[in-house]
Parts: C-alpha cells; sequence; structure tokens
C-alpha cells in the first residue's frame, strides 16, 4: 500500500499520471492500461478542486455481465487509487460528535495484482455473488483496519485540542453496484442483497 498526501501527489505525480494546473484547482490525467482510478471530484484542504479525468468515482456501478467482468479484470491487475481522509471528531460534545473536520487527504493506492490482494478480492467477489443468487447487489471492499494499522506506524498529527479530538478516518472503502434485469427485484429494494467484505493488506 502506497499513502500519499494529496499535495504531494499533484506536485509529484506518480508514473502514468500528469497534473495540469487551472485557475480553480487541478485536473489529473491517468493512464487507464495501468492504473484504476476509484475518486470522485473533490476539495483540497486548501480550497482547491481536484478532478481526476477518466476516474470511474468510489461507487461504480455496473448493469451487464460484460461490464461487471471488465471491472472485475480491472480491480485484479491494476493499481487502484481512492481518496481517504483522516479528520477530527469532538467526543466531548455529544451535538458536535457527529461532525467531523478534515485535517489530511491522501492518495491511497493498493496493487490489484499482489497474489494476496488478488486472493482476497477474488474470494470476497465470488462470495458476494454467491450469496445473492442472481439479484441487484451492492458491496461494499473496506481497508479501515489496513489503514488504520498503517497510519499507527506512520503519521502523528497534532490538533487542536488533543484531549477533546479523537481522530477518524473517512471514506476507507469503496463500492461496487450491480444491478440485474429482475422484474421483482425484492431483496435489493428492501436492502437485503448488500454486502461487505475487509482486505487485509499484511
Amino acid at each position: 500500500m502506497r499513502v500519499t498526501e494529496v499535495e504531494e501527489f499533484l506536485t509529484n505525480p506518480p508514473a502514468g499520471f500528469s497534473v495540469v494546473p487551472l485557475s480553480s484547482g487541478y485536473r489529473v490525467h491517468s493512464d487507464p492500461e495501468k492504473s484504476l482510478v476509484l475518486i470522485d471530484d473533490f476539495n483540497s484542504c486548501r480550497g482547491k478542486n481536484i478532478v481526476f479525468q477518466k476516474s470511474l468515482g468510489r461507487k461504480v456501478k455496473m448493469h451487464n455481465l460484460w461490464e461487471y467482468t471488465s471491472f472485475r479484470k480491472s480491480l485484479l491487475s491494476k493499481r487502484i487509487y481512492l481518496l481517504m481522509s483522516v479528520c477530527a471528531q469532538n467526543v466531548s460534545n455529544k451535538k458536535a460528535a457527529s461532525q467531523t473536520r478534515v485535517l489530511k487527504q491522501y492518495v491511497v493506492s493498493i496493487d490489484g495484482n499482489d497474489p494476496f490482494i488478488r486472493w482476497q478480492m477474488e474470494k470476497g467477489l465470488d462470495w458476494t455473488i454467491s450469496s445473492v443468487a442472481g439479484e441487484s447487489y451492492r458491496v461494499d471492499i473496506d481497508l479501515t483496519e489496513s489503514l488504520k494499522s498503517w497510519a499507527a506506524k506512520n503519521i502523528y498529527i497534532v490538533t487542536d485540542d488533543q484531549i477533546k479530538d479523537q481522530l477518524v478516518w473517512r471514506d476507507t472503502s469503496f463500492t461496487l453496484k450491480y444491478y440485474s434485469d429482475a422484474l421483482f427485484d425484492f431483496p435489493h429494494w428492501f436492502g437485503f442483497s448488500k454486502r461487505k467484505f475487509e482486505l487485509r493488506l499484511t
């Protein structure tokens, strides 16, 4: 797993990426043959609008077997790029507990072709398909624990109030949504076809 602060990523983009400065922010170009970018448009901590061209977004929608097969192939063969944020949450104020403020933003990348990661994703995707019996479904692929483990060893962030502020990670997963052509897709309508599996990186 590679974790890079957004500002560093924009200043020194990795191989296969190029950054175009604009008056309102930045446009980031990538090579879709080598990388799978799953990042929505966002505003940086400095107020700049960041757009990743050719990104599929954090929630990827598929409507047929061809789209699913194509996306799965990319997922299991390319380096995947995601945006994740570390936020401060005030734990002493119940009203403010649901509110968070973004402290730092990171571009996180994982190698979908890594044997261990590939095995986990194949296993998780196969389990999802076998458990929903042909209806539409949603599956979240979660990296929360892996990111927390990495952060504990690699970053130290000071907030305005270290005692009252709790650090929390946001957007630590990405989502696949598959829509079948079933006429009466009741499990999906009632939220019974939601699945989730964790991705361990060590």
